[in-house]
C-alpha cells in the first residue's frame, strides 16, 4: 500500500518527500519565532547562545543532512528512516537553547509515524510510536538528570501530536484494507457467480442431451426389428450425443476440480479473496447483468449472435459480427461459453463504452481452437477495465473464469487506437474442427 496521499495533484510528491518538507518547514517556522516580526516589540524566542554562531550553523546543517537522508529511506526502509529523522530532532536542538525538543523539530517525525502505521504491519508500527514517544521522555530525563529546566507540558503537547499522527496512520490502514478486502469479496463472488451459471447451463445441457438420447433409444427399441436401418442411425445420434455430453462434462468437472485445489491453496496462504464482513455478509454484491434478451434460445450458442446483435441494435449500439474461417460444430459447453463471453461483453459496451458501434469476430481459422473478439472505439475511463496488478472488474472476472474452466486464454484492456478489446481463445476437443455447419 502506497502512504502518498490521494488528491491528483499531490500524488507526486513521495511520502519521503512530506517529510523533508516537514522539516524544512520546521526549520523556516523555528527561524521566524526568533526574529522580530512586523507588529512585535520582540520575537517570541531569544536565539540560543550558538544559533547564529558557526558552530550553531553547522550543527543545523548536519541534522538537515540527517533528516533528508531520513526521508530519503522512508519509502524503502522506515524503520531506519525514523531513527535517522529523531537523531535530527535531538542534534538540531542544541543549538537552539530550548528545554524540551520543540514541535517544529518534530514535524518530519509525525509524518514518518504516519506513513509507518499506514504502510506497515500492526506490532512494527506500534514499535515505532514507542520509539518516538521514549526520545522525548529520555530527552526530558537526560536534562533532570543534569538539574537543567524541561518543558515537560511542551513535551507533552509533542507527544500528543505524535500520537494524533500514528493514529490517524493506522486509521488510513484500515480504511484501505478494508476497501481491499470488499474488492477481493465482490470478486469472488462474481467468480462465483459465474460458475453457478455455468453449472446451470451445464445441467440444461446435459438434461438436453438425456432426453435425445431417450428419446432416440425409443425409436430404436420400436423399430429394431422392422427397420434396421433407422435403429442403427439412432443408435449412432445417442452414441454421439452421450459422448459430447459426457466430455464436455470431463472437461468441466476437471476444470473445477483444479480451481478448487487453486483456490484452497490460495486461502491457505492468505492470498485468497477475503472473506466476510463484521456482520457475516458479504460487503460488495457483484456486478448486475443484463437479462437474456428475448428470443434467444435457453441454451444459445454462436448462432445466435445475429439475433443477439439485433436485440443490441435496439438499445442503440449497432453490432457487426464477423466470421473468419468455415465454422465448425462446436460442443455444445464450448458454443454456449462464447456465446456467453460475447454476450457479456457487448453487454459491457452497452453500459459503459458510450460507443455507438462494436465489433464481433469468431474466428475459426485454428483447427484446435476457436476465437472471439469484441471491440469498440468508445472511450476507456468509466469502465471495468484491467487494473494494475492484474485485478479487473466483475464482469472481466466472470469472463475470466468461464475461459478458465476451460483452459483457454483470455485478454481485455484498451486497444491501441482507442476504444476497449475483449478476446478469448477457447481450445477444442480434438477433431472437433474437422465437422462445418
Amino acid at each position: 500500500m502506497s502512504a502518498t496521499p490521494s488528491a491528483p495533484f499531490l500524488k507526486r510528491v513521495t511520502p519521503g518527500g512530506w517529510a523533508a518538507l516537514a522539516w524544512l518547514a520546521g526549520l523556516l517556522f523555528t527561524a521566524l519565532l526568533r526574529l522580530r516580526m512586523p507588529g512585535q516589540n520582540e520575537a517570541d524566542v531569544l536565539p540560543g547562545v550558538i544559533l547564529l554562531r558557526w558552530d550553531g550553523v553547522t550543527t543545523l546543517l548536519v541534522a538537515t543532512a540527517l533528516a533528508l537522508r531520513g526521508s530519503a529511506l522512508l519509502t524503502r526502509r522506515p524503520a531506519a528512516a525514523l531513527r535517522f529523522l529523531l537523531v535530527a530532532a535531538v542534534v538540531a536542538c542544541v543549538p537552539l537553547g530550548v528545554d524540551a525538543i520543540p514541535f517544529a523539530q518534530y514535524l518530519a517525525v509525525d509524518v514518518a509515524l504516519y506513513v509507518i502505521a499506514i504502510v506497515r504491519p500492526p506490532r512494527e508500527a506500534v514499535r515505532a510510536l514507542l520509539l518516538a514517544l521514549g526520545l522525548l521522555a529520555g530527552y526530558l530525563a537526560f536534562r533532570l538528570l543534569k538539574g537543567w529546566v524541561v518543558g515537560t507540558t511542551t513535551e507533552l503537547a509533542v507527544a500528543m501530536a505524535a500520537v494524533v499522527a500514528w493514529l490517524l496512520g493506522r486509521s488510513e490502514h484500515q480504511s484501505r484494507a478494508y476497501a481491499e478486502s470488499s474488492r477481493a469479496q465482490a470478486a469472488a463472488q462474481a467468480v462465483t457467480a459465474e460458475r453457478l451459471r455455468i453449472a446451470r447451463e451445464m445441467h440444461d445441457t446435459v438434461a438436453h442431451s438425456i432426453g435425445i438420447v431417450a428419446l432416440q433409444a425409443g425409436a430404436a427399441r420400436r423399430v429394431i426389428d422392422t427397420q434396421p436401418e433407422g435403429a442403427r442411425q439412432a443408435l449412432a445420434e445417442i452414441e454421439t450425443a452421450s459422448r459430447e455430453t459426457l466430455a464436455g462434462l470431463r472437461r468441466m468437472l476437471g476444470a473445477l476440480r483444479t480451481a478448487d485445489r487453486t483456490d484452497a491453496a490460495a486461502t491457505t496462504d492468505g492470498t485468497g479473496a477475503a472473506g466476510r464482513g463484521p456482520d457475516g455478509t458479504l460487503a460488495v454484491t457483484p456486478v448486475d447483468r443484463l437479462a437474456q434478451p428475448s428470443g434467444l434460445p435457453e441454451a444459445p450458442g454462436l448462432s445466435a449472435l445475429d439475433r443477439l446483435a439485433e436485440v443490441t441494435g435496439a438499445a442503440g449500439v449497432r453490432v457487426t459480427v464477423r466470421r473468419v474461417g468455415a465454422p465448425c460444430s462446436l460442443p455444445p459447453d464450448i458454443d454456449l461459453s462464447a456465446f456467453r463471453l460475447v454476450q457479456e461483453s457487448v453487454t459491457n459496451v452497452v453500459r459503459h463504452s458510450g460507443a455507438d458501434a462494436c465489433t464481433v469476430t469468431v474466428d475459426h481459422r485454428d483447427p484446435v481452437a476457436v476465437a472471439v473478439t469484441v471491440e469498440d472505439r468508445g472511450p476507456v475511463a468509466g469502465r471495468e477495465r484491467e487494473r494494475p496488478g492484474g485485478g479487473s472488474g466483475y464482469g472481466l472476472a466472470g469472463m475470466r473464469e468461464r475461459v478458465a474452466l476451460l483452459h483457454g486464454e483470455f485478454a481485455a484492456g484498451p486497444r491501441p487506437g482507442g476504444g476497449f478489446r475483449v478476446t478469448a481463445r477457447l481450445p477444442l476437443p480434438t477433431g472437433t474442427g474437422a465437422t462445418t455447419r
